[in-house]
Formats: structure tokens, C-alpha cells, sequence
């Protein structure tokens, strides 16, 4: 896990991606008249600020929806997904028994499960909810046993010659040693629970952007899409930008490995 940054490098974490999208903004809107480009495929970006700022209310509460989709689905995988790790790194029986199907669901196409979602949970966010969960759920379970199989082995010997209580070898080594993994694992899954989100409502939903995506697609509205894929954008900037904040958090509060501290 990253050491917490210093005031300087937290300001640009933010600064050096916002020129870069600065200068990205300028040549998509020079470029559609420079290279002849037709609107229908790829409108000016002052169109798509103006389709957004026309639909900002259904734009808004559409994002809400999906963004409620996302942080339910991710949270469950999060849970879901240490626990399973727990499990597996701790009991050898549900190691031989689970691991060979996370293998077998890790190489399953998520998209194909959408539609099955919808058949079997209707159109409400259930479905999206529980695509969420699938798309984000197997990186979190990997990096937790990768984490946890990664403990230094000689640390774990010297716990064990000092009889330390199993909860105290849990939270002083095994914790701070796979907390990292966990936390790359939870920033890999984050934005896959709003792809997750997104292909459910593609597929069939009553709310949210990927359903405002299918109506401008239909109506033939370039603009109205690249509006709504903007939003998605945001969602998932405003995801990543809170996975950053957490793990910053859990930087200065982890606790070290008492080899660390004596």
C-alpha cells in the first residue's frame, strides 16, 4: 500500500489528469470540422456539454441510480470476496473444494450472465446489483488469498515460536501483509462493478444511464449517448477517487507487524 502523500503530490494527483483532459477536450472539438468527421458518429464536444446541460435532471437521477447499483454491488464483493479468501487461505477443505470453481467463474464471460440476471430477477436493480457483484467480486477473492498466501513465511514461524493467540497473529501479520493486495484487488474491482451495472441496464433495466444509453441509440441521438457515456466516465472517476480516499485512510491507520514496531 502507498505511503500517505504529501499535500504537493495529493494537488497533483488531481491537476496533471485534468490538463490532460483539457487538451483531450480541445482537439475532440476541433477535430469533428478539421477531419470532415460526420456528426452522427462522432459530434463536436460542444454538442455533448449541450445535450448534457438540456438533460442534466434525467442525467442526474439516472446517474444516482446506477451509482446506488455500483456501490451495493461492490460492497458485496468486497465482503464477499475476503471472506471467501479467508476461507480459502485458512480452511484446506474449502480450498480443495471452492478454488477449482473461482478458476472456472474467473474465465466465465460476465456478460453472458446478464440476460439470465434479468430472466431470474426482473428488471428492477436486483439484476444490476447482482452483475455488479459478479464483475467485481473474483479480483477482490484473488487478491485477498494472494495477499494472504504472500505472508513471509519466517514471520509466520516466529509467531508461532512465540505462541501469539491465532487473533493476534491474524490482525498484526496477516492483516498489514495482505492489506495491500486487498486494496489493489478493491481498486481493480471498482471500476468493473460499473461495467457490471452498465451491461445489466444495457440488457434490460426500468432506470439508469445504460437504459438512457439504448433510448439515444435508438432515436439515433450521437449526442445524447457520448452525454451518457460522460456520466459513466464521471461515475467512474467519482469511484476511483473514492477507493483512493480509503485506501489513503487505511495508510496511516494500518498497524505494523511487530517486527516493525519493537
Amino acid at each position: 500500500m502507498n505511503q500517505p502523500l504529501t499535500r504537493s503530490e495529493a494537488w497533483r494527483r488531481f491537476t496533471d489528469p485534468a490538463l490532460l483532459f483539457v487538451v483531450l477536450a480541445v482537439l475532440w472539438e476541433k477535430s469533428v470540422d478539421l477531419f470532415g468527421i460526420k456528426r452522427y458518429l462522432l459530434p463536436p464536444l460542444s454538442q455533448v456539454l449541450d445535450s448534457l446541460w438540456t438533460n442534466r435532471m434525467a442525467l442526474l437521477a439516472q446517474s444516482w441510480v446506477t451509482t446506488q447499483e455500483v456501490l451495493a454491488g461492490f460492497a458485496l464483493a468486497v465482503l464477499g470476496g475476503v471472506l471467501l479468501g479467508l476461507a480459502i487461505h485458512a480452511v484446506p477443505l474449502v480450498r480443495r473444494m471452492l478454488y477449482p470453481l473461482i478458476v472456472v467463474f474467473q474465465g466465465l464471460p460476465k456478460i453472458a450472465l446478464a440476460p439470465l440476471m434479468v430472466i431470474w430477477f426482473g428488471y428492477g436493480d436486483t439484476s444490476k446489483i447482482l452483475m455488479a457483484f459478479l464483475f467485481a467480486f473474483f479480483p477482490v477473492a484473488i487478491a485477498t488469498m494472494g495477499g494472504l498466501a504472500g505472508t513471509p513465511a519466517h514471520l509466520v514461524e516466529h509467531f508461532r515460536a512465540i505462541r501469539a493467540p491465532a487473533w493476534t497473529t491474524f490482525r498484526r501479520l496477516y492483516v498489514p501483509s495482505a492489506l495491500p493486495s486487498i486494496m489493489d484487488g478493491c481498486k481493480s474491482a471498482m471500476p468493473l462493478a460499473v461495467i457490471g451495472a452498465i451491461v445489466g441496464e444495457f440488457v434490460g433495466a426500468r432506470y439508469g444511464i445504460g437504459l438512457l444509453i439504448n433510448i439515444a441509440k435508438g432515436s439515433f441521438d450521437a449526442a445524447g449517448m457520448y452525454a451518457a457515456i460522460v456520466i459513466v466516465m464521471v461515475v467512474a472517476l467519482g469511484a476511483e477517487y473514492l477507493m483512493t480516499m480509503v485506501e489513503d485512510r487505511l495508510a496511516k491507520w494500518r498497524p505494523q507487524p511487530l517486527h516493525e514496531t519493537q
